[in-house]
């Protein structure tokens, strides 16, 4: 893969990863929607810890935003 050319397989895998990895766990609410509440609350509590784990699930999102950009808008 040339840094010019994003295949669509890249945008699927990094969808799976978001909906799966990103998300996950589901129930009572997926786990990122959480720690953004708590974040946008004023993260009072956080610990290292908490701030790792947002990250870790948020990097799926940031990888298939960053693909889409690549492939869709800059050209």
């Amino acid at each position: 893969m040339d840094k010019k050319h994003v295949d669509s397989q890249w945008i699927i895998m990094a969808l799976i990863a978001s909906l799966t990895l990103g998300l996950a766990p589901f129930f009572p609410e997926p786990h990122i929607v959480g720690k953004i509440r708590w974040v946008l609350g004023g993260g009072k509590g956080m610990e290292v810890m908490d701030i790792f784990d947002l990250v870790f699930h948020a990097m799926p999102w940031i990888v298939l935003l960053t693909l889409i950009f690549l492939k869709y808008i800059r050209k």
